[in-house]
C-alpha cells in the first residue's frame, strides 16, 4: 500500500486540469507523515509554486504545519506571492526567520510589498531586516503610497533608455548591467528624457531584430500609457484590459519614473475585483475563503443573514395585510411564492448583468436607458410567457379562470418591476457612492417580494373576493 502511495505527482501532460489530484495530496501528505524529507523535496519539487500554494490552501492547519517545517530550506519566496491573504499571515509565522530572509530575497519590490501590507509590524520588521538597504527603502516608500493604488502595485526594478540612444547602445547596456539591477522578467525598455519623464516603451521584440545604428526613436510603441502613483489600481487594471498593454510607467508627482506595473499584477487586480463582486453578489464577505475557520465565517456572514431577515420580515408585513383573502382562499398561499421566486429570479439576472457592466466601465451615462429600457422589456415579455403558462395552471389545477387572470396578472407586473430593479438599483447606488455588488442584492429581493406579493394578493383580494 506504501508503495501506492509513495508515487510521483502527474505530470502537467496527466493533470489535464491543471490542479493537483487527489494521489499527489495522498503522496505529499504520507511524505510528511513518515518525517520523510527526502521523499517531500523530491515530490514537491516538480511541482509550480502555486500549485504548492494550492495545496497548502486546500490542506488543515495540523497538517500545514508539519509540511512548512518539515519542508524548510526548500520554502520559495514565489509561494509565499502565491497563497492567499487568508492563510499567508499563518505560513510566515511557522517559517523560521533565515528561511523567511531567504525567500523574500528572491522577490521582486512588487511581490514583496504585496506580502507585507497585510503583515503585523513584527513580520513586516522580520521581512524588512532581510532586504538590502536600497530594496527596503523602496519598498517602505511603496508601502508610504494610498492602498490600492499604482505605487502599490508597481515593481521598482526599471529598465530605462535615455531618448537618444540606438539599439546597439541599448543592448550593450543591458549585457553590461549586472543580473541583480534588473528585472527577473521585462518586456519594454522605458525610454526617459533628461529629467527622467517616459517619453515612450519600446518592446524588445523590435529591439532584438532592428540593426544596432538604429535609433530607440524608430522603434516606440503606438500605444503607451504613463499611471500617476496614486491612480487607483482599479482604474490601471481596467486600462491594461482596455488598451491591451504589457507594461506601463508610474511616475511621481513631479512626472518622474519610479516604477513600471506589469500585465501580470494588472490581471490579478482585475481578478480580484471580479473575485469581489462575485462574493459580495451573494452577501459573502470579499475576504471570505476556503481555509476560514468556522468562527471566522459565520461572523463575516451573519451581518448580511441578518439584513436579509430584516428584508423577509417587510414582506412578510405585506403578507399580513391580506390575511383574509389568504383565509378564504387557500390556492392564494400555494401559488404566492411562485409570484415571488420568479421575479427574485428575473431580478437576479438583471441585477448580475448591470453590476459587471458597471465594473468594466460598459454601463454608461451614454447608454444607461438603453439598457434599462431592455431589461424592463425583456421583463415584460418574459412575463406575458410565463403569465399565460401560470394562468393555465391556475384554471387547470384550481378550476378558476379568475385565479388564472390574477397570477398571470401578478406575474406580468413583478417581471417588469425585477428588470427595472435589478438594473437601476445598481446604477443608482453606483452614482451615490455605494458598492453596487455589495448592496443592490438585498434591494432588489425585497422589491420583488414586496410588489409581487402586493400585486398578487392585492388583485386576488379586488377580483376574488
Amino acid at each position: 500500500m506504501a508503495e501506492d502511495v509513495m508515487t510521483q505527482p502527474e505530470t502537467e501532460a496527466e493533470r489535464e486540469d491543471y490542479t493537483l489530484s487527489q494521489r499527489d495530496v495522498s503522496a505529499i501528505l504520507y511524505a510528511v507523515e513518515i518525517d520523510d524529507r527526502a521523499k517531500l523535496i523530491e515530490l514537491m519539487e516538480p511541482l509550480h509554486a502555486a500549485d504548492i500554494a494550492d495545496l497548502l490552501e486546500q490542506i488543515n492547519a495540523f497538517d500545514r504545519a508539519r509540511l512548512i517545517r518539515l519542508y524548510d530550506r526548500e520554502f520559495d519566496g514565489d509561494i509565499l506571492s502565491e497563497l492567499d491573504e487568508s492563510i499567508r499571515d499563518e505560513v510566515i509565522a511557522l517559517l523560521s526567520p533565515a528561511v523567511l530572509q531567504e525567500a523574500v530575497r528572491e522577490l521582486d519590490s512588487d511581490d514583496v510589498v504585496d506580502i507585507l501590507e497585510d503583515l503585523q509590524d513584527a513580520q513586516q520588521e522580520t521581512i524588512l531586516d532581510a532586504l538590502e538597504d536600497t530594496d527596503r527603502l523602496a519598498v517602505e516608500q511603496a508601502l508610504s503610497y494610498p492602498e490600492y493604488s499604482a505605487g502599490r502595485l508597481m515593481q521598482r526594478e526599471v529598465v530605462m533608455a535615455p531618448e537618444h540612444w540606438t539599439v546597439g547602445e541599448a543592448i550593450d547596456h543591458l549585457r553590461a548591467t549586472p543580473e541583480n539591477d534588473l528585472p527577473d522578467q521585462f518586456y519594454h525598455i522605458i525610454m526617459v528624457d533628461p529629467r527622467l519623464h517616459p517619453v515612450g516603451n519600446v518592446t524588445l521584440g523590435k529591439l532584438m531584430r532592428s540593426k544596432r545604428e538604429t535609433p530607440l526613436k524608430a522603434l516606440l510603441e503606438d500605444t503607451f500609457e504613463v499611471f500617476p502613483v496614486t491612480r487607483d489600481e482599479g482604474d490601471v487594471a481596467y486600462a491594461f484590459n482596455q488598451y491591451h498593454l504589457i507594461s506601463a510607467p508610474v511616475v511621481d508627482e513631479e512626472g518622474r519614473l519610479i516604477g513600471v506595473i506589469t500585465i501580470d499584477d494588472a490581471m490579478a487586480v482585475l481578478d480580484e475585483e471580479h473575485d469581489e463582486d462575485i462574493l459580495r453578489l451573494a452577501g459573502v464577505d470579499s475576504e471570505s475563503a476556503l481555509s476560514d475557520s468556522i468562527r471566522a465565517t459565520t461572523r463575516r456572514r451573519l451581518p448580511w443573514l441578518a439584513v436579509n431577515l430584516v428584508t423577509a420580515i417587510a414582506a412578510s408585513l405585506v403578507i399580513a395585510q391580506f390575511e383574509v383573502a389568504l383565509s378564504q382562499i387557500v390556492a392564494l398561499a400555494v401559488l404566492m411564492p411562485i409570484v415571488a421566486s420568479m421575479g427574485g429570479n428575473a431580478g437576479t439576472q438583471s441585477l448580475t448583468v448591470a453590476v459587471r457592466s458597471l465594473a468594466t466601465k460598459d454601463l454608461t451615462g451614454s447608454n444607461v436607458w438603453r439598457v434599462i429600457r431592455r431589461e424592463v422589456l425583456v421583463g415584460l415579455i418574459n412575463g406575458v410567457i410565463f403569465a399565460v403558462v401560470m394562468g393555465i395552471v391556475g384554471l387547470v389545477w384550481f378550476g378558476s379562470p379568475a385565479l388564472g387572470y390574477v397570477i398571470a396578472s401578478a406575474m406580468v407586473v413583478n417581471m417588469v418591476v425585477a428588470g427595472l430593479a435589478g438594473t437601476g438599483i445598481p446604477i443608482v447606488l453606483e452614482r451615490i457612492g455605494i458598492d453596487p455588488a455589495l448592496a443592490s442584492g438585498a434591494f432588489v429581493t425585497t422589491v420583488t417580494d414586496i410588489v409581487g406579493f402586493f400585486a398578487f394578493l392585492g388583485l386576488a383580494a379586488l377580483v376574488l373576493l
